[in-house]
Parts: structure tokens; C-alpha cells; sequence
């Protein structure tokens, strides 16, 4: 059974910006100070990887503090993975990586080139690799983790991982010949982009903000179910409650003659109605029949 997080001070991880153990302390350190601890040693480094993997200063920042401000609200399954490091850079990929990214404004903006022109290059051919190469690329030649981890992080069988590394190193191989042999690769990786100024929040801050998030997201939920009852009562109200046969489309009735204008008025009809506007409405004359 692996020990909890709160038993350590440092953690050995692989991705950290330090790799270090001290002695474990009688679980002295409280869940915030756990967490800040992880957070101090792991958020640097993932703030470089995330920027390798989408060459946005911006958007490497925000994964990681998305990643940690989900671990924060999932903390007591964190607190006790065997590889909580590996939890956070797992997150933090699966967010950069979002293809929801091109959609926001912010990728209209045009980005600067990376502060150390000699890492243009291999940034340049990094970023026109797919995703899933560029990550596999980056767990494998540059993390070091082995074949078999890196196709468990990147959720793909072991033969799919190593055709992905395969033609990553292909087309870096093919822009930047120099960089063909994996171990010059390696070395490359480790060192591209530390002369970009990444910054990353203080850890209160990431927790703050994920507390936040939570908070909204409870009330939102709360929200749409108190509306989702409302429009369920008054539909319920509403609602007839027996059944209401519908009315029956009208028929044709057959045999009626049609409706024919009326005619020219004969000569006595004429006459008449000649002698009926010419009398007076009322008063003493009246209209008597004439005898015949």
C-alpha cells in the first residue's frame, strides 16, 4: 500500500523541477501545505512542458493551474496516488492539448517567437507535429520515462507509442538533421526553452481559484436543478389529467346545389322598389295593397 502525500516533504517525481527525498515526518503537514509542497516542485516544470507542447505562454500557464485547482478539489484521492506528479502532468496535457483552445480569442493573437532564437527551430517542428506525437515525443526523449509509461499517460497500446515516436523523430530528424540521434535530442529537449521567463501563480492563489470554481459550479448546479423542479411542477400543473379525444375533421356534404347569384329584378320588382323609396318612412300615408 503506498504511503499518503502528507508523509512527505519532497516527492520523487519524474517531471519535477527537483527529484528529491527527505525523511517522511509523522504526518505533520496539513492538506494545504501538502498540496503547496507538490505544487512548488512540480508547477514550474510543467509550466516549460505545457509551453513545449503549445508554444503559449499563456495557455501553458492556465493548464497547470486547472490541473492543480482540480487536483485541490479531488485532493484526498491525490493525496494518496502513488505518483501524484504524474496525476498533475497527465491533467495538465489532457488541458493543453484541448482542441477547445483554437476556438478562444486569444488564438487569433499572434504569439512571440521563443527569447532564445537558437530554440525557434525545434520549437517551429515540435508545434507542426500532432498532438499525440509531440506528447509522446515529450514524455519519451524528453522526460525519460520508458516505452511502456508513456503509453499508459498517453492512454495508447505500446506499439501505437512507438510508431508515434518513430515518425516524431522522423520529422524532426528530416528539419533539424543534427538533432537525429536520440540522445542529442534528449539532451535538446531538457534544455529547450529555459531562457523563457514562464511564470506560474503562488500556490494560495491556485487554491483560492479552485475553490472558486467549485463554488460556482455547485451554485450553477444548484440552479439548474431548482429550475429543472420548477418546470417539472408547472408542467405537472398544467398538464391535463384526462384524456381529451380529438375533434374529427369536418366531411363534405354531398348533395346540396350550389349557391347561384342572385338575378336582374323584373319590371314589377322595379316598380316597387321605386315606390318604396319614394314614401315617406313614417307618417300618415301607408303603403295598403292595391286591388287588382
Amino acid at each position: 500500500m503506498c504511503r499518503p502525500i502528507y508523509d512527505y516533504v519532497l516527492f520523487r517525481t519524474k517531471g519535477c523541477a527537483v527529484t528529491a527525498e527527505l525523511e517522511p515526518s509523522p504526518a505533520s503537514l496539513t492538506p494545504a501545505q501538502a498540496f503547496d509542497a507538490l505544487y512548488a516542485f512540480c508547477a514550474p516544470a510543467l509550466v516549460r512542458q505545457a509551453y513545449l507542447l503549445t508554444g503559449r505562454r499563456e495557455l501553458a500557464r492556465e493548464s497547470v493551474e486547472r490541473a492543480f485547482q482540480l487536483a485541490w478539489q479531488r485532493w484526498p484521492e491525490v493525496a494518496v496516488d502513488p505518483d501524484p506528479a504524474g496525476w498533475m502532468r497527465a491533467m495538465t496535457y489532457e488541458y493543453a492539448l484541448s482542441p477547445w483552445h483554437r476556438f478562444h480569442p486569444r488564438h487569433r493573437r499572434h504569439e512571440p517567437p521563443a527569447a532564445d532564437p537558437s530554440d525557434r527551430p525545434l520549437m517551429a517542428a515540435l508545434l507542426e507535429l500532432p498532438p499525440p506525437q509531440r506528447r509522446s515525443l515529450l514524455l519519451y526523449d524528453g522526460l525519460g520515462l520508458d516505452l511502456p509509461e508513456t503509453a499508459a499517460e498517453t492512454e495508447a497500446s505500446t506499439p501505437t507509442t512507438a510508431s508515434r515516436l518513430m515518425n516524431a523523430r522522423a520529422a524532426i530528424a528530416a528539419r533539424l538533421p543534427d538533432l537525429g540521434d536520440p540522445s542529442a535530442l534528449h539532451e535538446r529537449l531538457t534544455s529547450l526553452a529555459a531562457h523563457e521567463r514562464l511564470r506560474a501563480s503562488k500556490p494560495p492563489t491556485v487554491r483560492n481559484g479552485g475553490e472558486r470554481r467549485a463554488r460556482f459550479w455547485t451554485r450553477a448546479a444548484i440552479a439548474f436543478t431548482v429550475a429543472l423542479i420548477g418546470t417539472t411542477a408547472l408542467t405537472v400543473r398544467t398538464a391535463p389529467t384526462h384524456y381529451e379525444p380529438p375533434v374529427a375533421p369536418g366531411a363534405e356534404i354531398q348533395g346540396v346545389p350550389p349557391r347561384v347569384g342572385q338575378g336582374a329584378l323584373s319590371e314589377s320588382e322595379v316598380s316597387l322598389r321605386r315606390k318604396l323609396r319614394e314614401s315617406m318612412g313614417n307618417g300618415p300615408e301607408r303603403v295598403v295593397p292595391l286591388a287588382h
